[in-house]
């Protein structure tokens, strides 16, 4: 019997080298304070064996403390994840990735051949791409677009918009009045009522103070149409409008008082 032992002593330490190298394997990045295995996750894929302080890595070298690079033309250099929430450092929240320079020089540098340097992608499209602090001017951009509108458009748009407003000034500052012969307010601005006083009279209100605008009238109609006479009341805002008939060339058939449709205009 103790020749069987003897005979198998060379397998058992075999296996006991074995399997403390696979223990050891296994063990090497369970956790803080163990060296890390490379195409492995560290420390393993139970998150209860999760790192629980910050790993750092301290350098001091002329070039760069850490380097990351992939080899393949499927790039991938390097990945970073968290779960950050929103506000980023000013609410408490660190973000994914920092690069917070101690000095008064860059704190990041993209850099490429390609005809893209990057990309910013957020899933909510109507979220900000970036916010910035910074009130200096960013050299080298060139804005295409903005809210959508090239600097055509923009221009377009500009133009447009001041010609509709210089027309709506226009438009504000010239009222008119559109009064049939019985005194019914037809098209107006700016003025409110109309009425006939009197045989070829009329008082035109309007809303406003109009006392500093100048006033003409015009008889609309064709035939028979005559001078038209208009006097600002007291009240700044009311005009007596008073209509005639047209009368002969020659002074035979004198213009007399008579209701006539007329435009009152009022320009300010």
């Amino acid at each position: 019997m103790f020749r069987k032992f003897r005979s198998q002593g060379p397998l058992v330490v075999v296996s006991a080298v074995v399997l403390g190298l696979i223990i050891s394997s296994f063990a090497v990045a369970s956790g803080e304070g163990k060296s890390l295995l490379g195409g492995a996750r560290n420390p393993g894929s139970n998150e209860s064996q999760a790192l629980s302080k910050e790993t750092q890595i301290i350098a001091n070298t002329g070039t760069y403390g850490t380097r990351q690079s992939n080899k393949s033309d499927n790039g991938g250099g390097a990945i970073y994840g968290c779960r950050s929430k929103a506000g980023g450092s000013e609410k408490g929240f660190e973000p994914c990735i920092r690069a917070n320079n101690l000095a008064d020089g860059r704190a990041f540098e993209f850099v490429t051949n390609g005809p893209e340097v990057g990309r910013i992608v957020n899933e909510n499209v109507n979220g900000a791409p970036f916010t910035t602090n910074a009130k200096g001017v960013a050299t080298g951009l060139n804005a295409d677009q903005v809210d959508g509108k090239n600097a055509a458009d923009i221009t377009a748009d500009a133009t447009a918009a001041a010609h509709t407003d210089a027309v709506s000034t226009a438009q504000g500052l010239t009222k008119f009045a559109a009064v049939a012969g019985d005194g019914t307010l037809g098209g107006k601005r700016g003025a409110t009522s109309s009425s006939r006083t009197g045989e070829g009279t009329y008082n035109v209100v309007f809303a406003d103070d109009i006392s500093a605008c100048a006033l003409q009238a015009t008889e609309t109609q064709f035939e028979n149409a005559g001078a038209v006479g208009v006097q600002l009341l007291s009240d700044n805002r009311t005009v007596t409008v008073r209509t005639r008939s047209g009368g002969g060339a020659t002074g035979a058939d004198p213009a007399t008082i008579a209701d006539r449709p007329f435009s009152l205009t009022v320009s300010c």
